[in-house]
């Protein structure tokens, strides 16, 4: 069965970027002069994925607004001859009556959020995008994890490797030497201490996962934080069900941390050339004054 739904779990509170996210959705801060959410929706879309669900919570009413039709904008831009901005913003979103979105009333976690989704994905196989994770890569890593998962058939996840003294922030797994960038999961444990990790590759914000994911989830057993963790209901599901990693091709910014956002924001402004003659004279001028100031 091909992958036509995509979850993208978004009730989430973005504290760590206060006061900026007091009245805005994290998930429309900007990137460049997209909102961060954007960017997982147009991979998703360039991967073939016909139906977004978004699981909100309250205060999200901006970004619900961001993927409708404006017409007195859409109108005002027309009659002003402002065709290439009409364009952007009909872009936006193309297909409006392909996004669904329901709501999380409660904050208990990632694997709640995607548990709230399971009237609407059915018993089909669905695709997970956290927009937290803004990955730059020429061929769109949803689309390649797709590829993967029509040869296997089961539930995957976007792997990175990190360092040791990292594993603390990440979900890590176990794994069987793999092929192709692919392994095969032996076992998975949530934000484990360095000492206690049984690797350093950590699972990060795409995945795959087949309907019996909806099963475990319904447990609603709690895990690390007193919240519903998808890593558990996965290293459940793994006794049932093979579950595979994915070393993706391509770059992988955390835009939840703030240093991992304004990294983001120099990347993608650098894939710009209109932008990146611009600021490469200027960042190199801040790395010299900022190197002589630490001198």
């Amino acid at each position: 069965m091909r992958i036509k739904k995509a979850v993208f779990p978004v009730a989430g509170l973005g504290t760590r970027f206060l006061p900026a996210t007091k009245a805005m959705p994290k998930e429309m801060l900007p990137v460049v002069d997209k909102p961060i959410i954007q960017y997982a929706v147009e991979e998703a879309l360039a991967a073939g994925i016909e139906q977004i669900i978004f699981v909100t919570g309250s205060g999200k009413s901006a970004l619900e607004d961001h993927f409708d039709t404006n017409l007195q904008l859409e109108n005002t831009l027309k009659e002003r001859g402002k065709t290439d901005l009409l364009r952007t913003v009909e872009s936006v979103a193309p297909h409006a009556s392909n996004f669904v979105y329901t709501r999380q009333s409660e904050p208990l976690g990632l694997g709640h959020a995607i548990w709230c989704a399971r009237d609407i994905v059915g018993d089909e196989p669905f695709a997970v995008l956290l927009a937290d994770d803004l990955i730059q890569s020429e061929v769109p890593v949803l689309h390649q994890m797709i590829n993967e998962f029509d040869r296997l058939r089961a539930s995957m996840m976007a792997i990175i490797v990190v360092e040791q003294e990292e594993t603390s922030r990440y979900g890590i797994i176990e794994a069987e030497q793999g092929f192709n960038g692919t392994v095969q999961v032996r076992s998975m444990v949530e934000k484990p201490a360095p000492e206690e990790a049984p690797s350093n590759l950590a699972v990060i914000g795409r995945y795959i996962l087949t309907p019996r994911i909806f099963d475990h989830l319904g447990r609603q057993d709690r895990g690390a934080g007193n919240e519903i963790q998808l890593t558990d209901a996965m290293s459940s599901l793994l006794t049932e069900q093979p579950i595979f990693g994915y070393k993706f091709k391509g770059r992988r910014f955390d835009c939840g941390d703030k240093a991992g956002f304004q990294m983001a924001n120099i990347a993608f402004a650098l894939e710009r050339p209109e932008l990146r003659k611009q600021l490469l004279p200027g960042l190199a001028k801040l790395v010299s004054s900022a190197g002589s100031a630490g001198a």
